[in-house]
């Protein structure tokens, strides 16, 4: 009898300890709401792992011990507002308006050192710029610098997937976790242009709150989601009615990109592709130059525009010829013009940082109006029967070939440049020859040209056959 009792005295506890549970899940809640906020519910009373799990999926910074002490400081850092507390049960709202941040860009060193591809289908193609559109905000940056995806409802469903270009379609990644009202799921994206669906018990379907989509390339749409990366700003103008900002990258639509008031400041984020941009702001009908901005040209009608490079920061240098009195530089990337971007005098030679759009380049320095190829590079391409110096902006694959010591040169060539055979010239160092370059997604044949033999990548298994029945190697850029 008494075994008995104690077993009834077991299994009330456990059920009283589930129920307890349930409840302490019940009072902890994260959802969206129509106009755009997260309500976040916290019963600081529950235990602490039931609190982390409800911190991690807000995104909170804060540790279950400080909300178990009602410190509520890094939450406030967050960006979250207490709108009332009942005893141990407290609410939270954020806003999800303004959850984008600019990145930091690093610049990169050169000089010591195509045809274009269409991207695969559901791969975005370059885009001057974007500018989110949703229902409902279901798609927003985390202050840790993550992207969370949200889908409300489909609380029936057993699995809920999301996929894109950013993880290469796949259907087994981006497993979604089940939340109160829906799924959610953090991503770790650079600045850009994205093309995602999501897959519910097998069935895939787009973004039902995004208003932004684009053909998928076979029939189909995607939805669109651009990861900021630059907001313009201007100061003043406090009693303005209405501040816009419109350029080149939007055809000069003045109403199309309407910037908010934040203090003394109007700010309009947006995602912008590399390259160069000319704009202005619009207050009030009265077209207004950024004061910010000394970076500015005249257009043809007279108007002054002010100048935005975005892209990769590279490193021009070209050491000695200290008695020179001019050296420019001139390529492929300024259509070969060879009096427009001057290099700076340095103790040792001349110097210029310099905004590339990502690809591939070939340039040359012009000192006091001779042209030479860059002496501390190793890398050449031909253009049109010219050895120029090579330059990858952005380069996101590095081509590599051991051994072949004696060799006086090795090149490279394929698809991306057409398999021409003068390909691009790699560097020797130490015991490999290599040559960075910049490739858009895709499929890639190849070969190295030793000595004017052209032979397989040793150091790739992956290979296709051709009609000389020697076979190319094949590359995936993702």
């Amino acid at each position: 009898m008494k075994r008995c009792y104690g077993y009834m005295v077991f299994i009330a506890v456990l059920l009283l300890s589930n129920i307890q549970a349930a409840m302490a899940q019940s009072r902890n809640s994260l959802r969206i709401t129509e106009d755009n906020h997260l309500i976040l519910q916290i019963d600081i009373q529950s235990s602490k792992n039931t609190l982390d799990s409800i911190l991690t999926i807000a995104g909170v910074s804060a540790t279950s011990d400080q909300v178990q002490k009602a410190n509520f400081t890094a939450l406030d850092k967050d960006g979250w507002t207490i709108v009332d507390h009942d005893g141990s049960l407290y609410h939270f709202d954020r806003s999800l308006e303004k959850l984008n941040e600019n990145p930091p860009k690093d610049p990169y060193t050169i000089s010591l050192q195509i045809p274009q591809i269409n991207g695969k289908p559901g791969y975005p193609a370059e885009v001057k710029f974007g500018v989110n559109r949703f229902a409902r905000v279901t798609v927003y940056q985390l202050p840790s610098g993550l992207t969370r995806f949200m889908l409300p409802g489909n609380t029936r469903a057993k699995r809920v997937m999301l996929s894109g270009n950013f993880n290469s379609w796949s259907t087994l990644k981006g497993s979604m976790t089940k939340t109160d009202g829906g799924w959610i799921i953090d991503v770790k994206l650079s600045p850009g242009v994205y093309q995602y669906k999501y897959i519910i018990q097998g069935r895939w379907t787009t973004d039902p709150n995004n208003l932004q989509d684009a053909d998928d390339g076979n029939g189909n749409v995607n939805s669109v989601y651009y990861k900021y990366n630059y907001t313009f700003r201007l100061k003043g103008y406090a009693s303005a009615r209405k501040v816009t900002v419109a350029g080149d990258f939007n055809n000069w639509n003045a109403e199309e990109l309407v910037m908010e008031r934040h203090g003394n400041t109007w700010e309009k984020q947006l995602y912008l592709g590399d390259g160069k941009h000319t704009y202005r702001f619009m207050v009030d009908g009265e077209w207004v130059a950024d004061p910010a901005n000394s970076v500015k040209e005249k257009d043809d009608n007279g108007r002054i525009n002010c100048v935005l490079m975005l892209g990769e920061v590279v490193h021009f240098k070209l050491n000695g010829y200290t008695n020179a009195e001019k050296v420019s530089v001139a390529g492929s990337f300024n259509d070969w013009a060879p009096n427009k971007i001057f290099l700076k005098k340095t103790p040792d030679g001349w110097a210029l940082p310099m905004i590339l759009n990502p690809g591939n380049y070939g340039y040359k320095f012009i000192v006091d109006g001779r042209w030479i190829t860059d002496p501390q590079n190793q890398n050449y391409m031909v253009e049109k029967g010219v050895t120029n110096s090579f330059v990858a902006a952005k380069p996101n694959y590095t081509f590599r070939l051991k051994g072949y010591k004696n060799a006086k040169s090795v090149k490279l060539s394929g698809t991306f440049i057409d398999w021409d055979k003068n390909g691009y010239t790699m560097a020797h160092n130490g015991d490999e020859w290599t040559i960075s370059v910049n490739l858009k997604p895709g499929k890639y044949l190849y070969k190295f040209i030793v000595d004017g033999k052209w032979i397989r990548d040793p150091g790739n298994k992956y290979w296709e056959d051709n009609d000389s029945d020697n076979g190319n190697s094949v590359l995936w850029i993702e």
